[in-house]
């Protein structure tokens, strides 16, 4: 299954729009200062800086979460390549569970979703180096923010972790919060890797080198009864 972002329902992340407008003005400035002051056509300075705004309107763009997904399916908490799939332990996940990691490079959406509906039961945040992120040792090396939730097939847990120029994690959801699956969690800019812990028993869908989209691609799934409603 490979999703795609409709053009239509694209949005862009709040976060984007301090730096959008910077750039504008930025690129207005030189424009003006080069097409007086120099020889430079006017369509050169002009086509650079529209090239730059539209890159960070870019990187900041917000696509809607997929809405009818099964009740049993897990979606991607971020947007790239797998990276790694690999059984591990986690305090919240009382003993062995299974971690999927995900790497955002800085053309990937670097908004985080919840994977599934649950309610924060914890949210840390972690000091640390700004290690590759496609590393594993990012995993746990690397600055990070995480929340610790609980949904009706058991607990899970996202990690969002800074890479080699991000320096800045935002996390939305406070401890006791609910969310609905598919619901923003968090952003983080500009390259990055997010974590997703699941207990053993739920079925990963996805493989490494497999590319998923925030929000839209099913990485896991659950058991469910037949009277679950999902969300």
């Amino acid at each position: 299954m490979r999703p795609h972002h409709p053009a239509s329902r694209i949005r862009l992340a709040p976060e984007g729009i301090p730096f959008i407008l910077g750039a504008g003005v930025l690129s207005a400035i030189q424009a003006i200062l080069l097409i007086g002051w120099t020889d430079v056509p006017a369509a050169v300075p002009l086509t650079v800086g529209a090239g730059l705004v539209g890159f960070i309107a870019y990187f900041f763009r917000d696509p809607a979460p997929l809405r009818n997904a099964a009740p049993d399916v897990v979606l991607a908490p971020g947007e790239g390549r797998v990276a790694d799939v690999a059984d591990v332990e986690h305090p919240h996940m009382g003993g062995p569970c299974r971690r999927i990691g995900i790497f955002l490079s800085i053309f990937d959406v670097h908004v985080q979703r919840a994977p599934a509906a649950g309610v924060v039961e914890d949210r840390s945040y972690h000091k640390g180096r700004f290690l590759a992120a496609w590393a594993p040792e990012a995993s746990t090396d690397n600055e990070r923010s995480e929340i610790c939730l609980r949904s009706e097939a058991g607990p899970f847990v996202v990690r969002q972790i800074a890479g080699l120029v991000a320096r800045r994690i935002v996390t939305d959801p406070e401890k006791g919060d609910r969310v609905a699956r598919g619901g923003r969690i968090g952003l983080i800019r500009f390259g990055s890797r997010v974590e997703l812990y699941v207990p053993l028993d739920w079925t990963v869908l996805c493989s490494v080198g497999d590319r998923v989209f925030v929000g839209r691609s099913a990485v896991a799934r659950w058991e469910v009864s037949d009277d679950a409603n999902g969300e």
